[in-house]
């Protein structure tokens, strides 16, 4: 008995990162060459003015869980892992003026991923609330002109 406390006190609890995205995000799945059935995830720019390709990431497909209302997707990574990014990059053009692509990559932490593909979360919406709050204010007051110029007499078709 002393012997199962110390299997199970020896074990360390494994920490992981939850990040949670779109389903826009996520590419089809594909089969590598090894037989491993993977996706890839995209992690849009955080700066709406940078017009660079967006990065991807790589994960096993059954790492990559909708959540209860299908709106969204999750995924779980080690805490202490890293991985890799990658974009395309724009390396010039040949004699035919066809354009030279290549591939860009960096490593990351997995909490430094989460932030990347969470960036969405620290945008500020004020901007988003006052442009509905003007758009609401102009449909309502077309909306009133519209029909006070209509006759009480005509149907509302034609």
């Amino acid at each position: 008995m002393a012997d199962k406390q110390n299997r199970s006190s020896g074990y360390e609890e494994r920490k992981e990162v939850t990040i949670k995205f779109g389903k826009g995000l996520m590419e089809a799945p594909f089969t590598s060459k090894t037989g491993k059935e993977l996706v890839e995830i995209k992690i849009p720019n955080a700066d709406r003015s940078d017009t660079r390709p967006w990065e991807s990431f790589v994960v096993p497909a059954n790492y990559v869980h909708e959540n209860q209302y299908g709106k969204g997707m999750w995924m779980k990574l080690p805490e202490d892992g890293t991985t890799k990014l990658s974009r395309g990059v724009l390396r010039g053009k040949d004699e035919s003026g066809k354009s030279i692509w290549g591939r860009e990559t960096r490593e990351v932490s997995n909490v430094e991923l989460k932030a990347l593909v969470e960036a969405y979360k620290d945008r500020d919406r004020s901007s988003v609330m006052s442009d509905l709050s003007g758009k609401k204010t102009e449909s309502g007051s077309r909306g009133t002109a519209s029909r006070s110029n209509r006759s009480h007499d005509e149907p509302p078709f034609r």
